[in-house]
C-alpha cells in the first residue's frame, strides 16, 4: 500500500486532473454538437455525462486530486447533474462514512431503509413505493424522485424552522442551475425541460444501480458493505466504486487504485464482507429486477436505536 501511495501516478493525482476534463468534455460536446447528433444520441451521450459527473463528485469529495476542500469544491460545484448542491452532498456523505451506523435509518443519510415507526405512519402508497425502491428496477424509476422529495423537504423544513444556514448554499446552486438551463435552451438542441426530466432524472437513475445493493442490514459492519465485480465499462462510468468495501476500509484510496489493492488480496476482501459479492449489475437485475432485495424496514433499527 505505500509503495503504491508512494508512486508517481498516485503523488500527482494526474489519472483524476485527466479525468475532470475529460467528464467537462463529454458533457459539453453533445450539447455543442446536438443539432448535428439529434436528439436522441445527444440525450443518451449527456445521461452518461452526467452520471459520470456524479461519479467525479464523489472523488472530490474523498479528496481527488487535492486535499484542499475548497478548490475540490470548485471543480464539482457546477450543477450539471442538477438535483443536489455539492456542499450538501459533502455533509451527507461524509456521515455516511460512519460504518458503525451504516444503513440504521435516521443516522445513515443515505440509507434506504426505513425504521419500524416511519413504516408504522406511513400510509399504503408510501409504504408501496419503500417496497418497490427495494426492487431493483423500482428504484431505477421512483429511487430519484424519492430523493429528490426527502432533500427538498428537508430543506424547506428548515427554512420554516428558521434555520438559514443553507439558504446561501441553494440560492447559489438555483442561481447556476437557472443560468445553465437558458444557455442549454438557447444555444443546443436540448429545451430545458427535456434537460431535466429526460436527461437529470435518468443520469441520477443510472447512478442509483450503483448504490442499489450497496449495503444491506448485518450485525459486523464491514458485512454490509458489497464487492460487485462489475464489467470494465461500469467500472469506468462508477470510477471503480462497485469495490465498495476497498472505498470503506480505505476512503482515501484514489480511484485508479482500488481495482489494484482489491486484486491483490480478493479472497480477503470478499471474507471481510461475510461474502456479500456481487458478480456485476446484470446479475443484480436478473435476481433482483422486479422481487424485493429485502424488506423495506431495517430489521436492527429498532434495537439500536432503544
Amino acid at each position: 500500500m505505500a509503495r503504491l501511495l508512494a508512486s508517481p501516478m498516485a503523488r500527482t493525482e494526474w489519472p483524476t486532473w485527466l479525468l475532470i476534463p475529460a467528464v467537462y468534455g463529454a458533457w459539453l460536446a453533445p450539447l455543442v454538437w446536438s443539432r448535428t447528433l439529434g436528439l436522441m444520441a445527444t440525450t443518451v451521450l449527456l445521461i452518461l455525462a452526467c452520471t459520470w459527473y456524479m461519479s467525479l463528485q464523489h472523488e472530490l469529495v474523498h479528496g481527488h486530486p487535492t486535499r484542499h476542500r475548497k478548490l475540490n469544491k470548485w471543480l464539482g460545484i457546477a450543477p450539471l447533474a442538477v438535483w443536489f448542491p455539492y456542499t450538501l452532498y459533502v455533509e451527507s456523505h461524509l456521515r455516511h462514512h460512519n460504518d458503525a451506523h451504516l444503513t440504521l435509518p435516521g443516522v445513515d443519510p443515505e440509507t434506504h431503509y426505513v425504521s419500524d415507526e416511519v413504516w408504522q405512519r406511513s400510509g399504503w402508497f408510501m409504504r408501496a413505493l419503500f417496497v418497490h425502491r427495494k426492487r431493483f428496477w423500482g428504484r431505477f424509476l421512483f429511487g430519484p424522485a424519492m430523493a429528490i422529495a426527502s432533500v427538498l423537504q428537508e430543506a424547506v423544513g428548515q427554512v420554516r424552522a428558521g434555520n438559514y444556514k443553507y439558504l446561501p448554499m441553494w440560492s447559489l446552486h438555483l442561481a447556476m442551475l437557472a443560468a445553465m438551463l437558458v444557455a442549454i435552451e438557447r444555444w443546443t438542441l436540448v429545451p430545458a425541460w427535456y434537460y431535466l426530466l429526460l436527461v437529470a432524472y435518468p443520469a441520477l437513475s443510472l447512478a442509483m444501480v450503483r448504490s442499489y445493493y450497496e449495503h444491506r442490514a448485518a450485525d459486523d459492519c464491514k458485512h454490509r458493505i458489497t464487492i460487485n465485480e462489475a464489467s470494465w465499462p461500469m467500472r469506468l462510468l462508477y470510477l471503480n466504486n462497485n469495490f465498495h468495501l476497498v472505498h470503506h476500509d480505505l476512503p482515501s484510496l484514489p480511484w485508479y487504485l482500488l481495482p489494484q489493492v482489491y486484486r491483490a488480496d480478493r479472497d480477503a476482501y470478499i471474507a471481510r464482507c461475510g461474502g456479500f459479492r456481487v458478480g456485476g449489475y446484470l446479475e443484480l437485475i436478473r435476481r433482483f429486477g422486479l422481487t424485493p432485495v429485502d424488506a423495506p424496514v431495517h430489521p436492527l433499527a429498532r434495537d439500536r436505536q432503544t
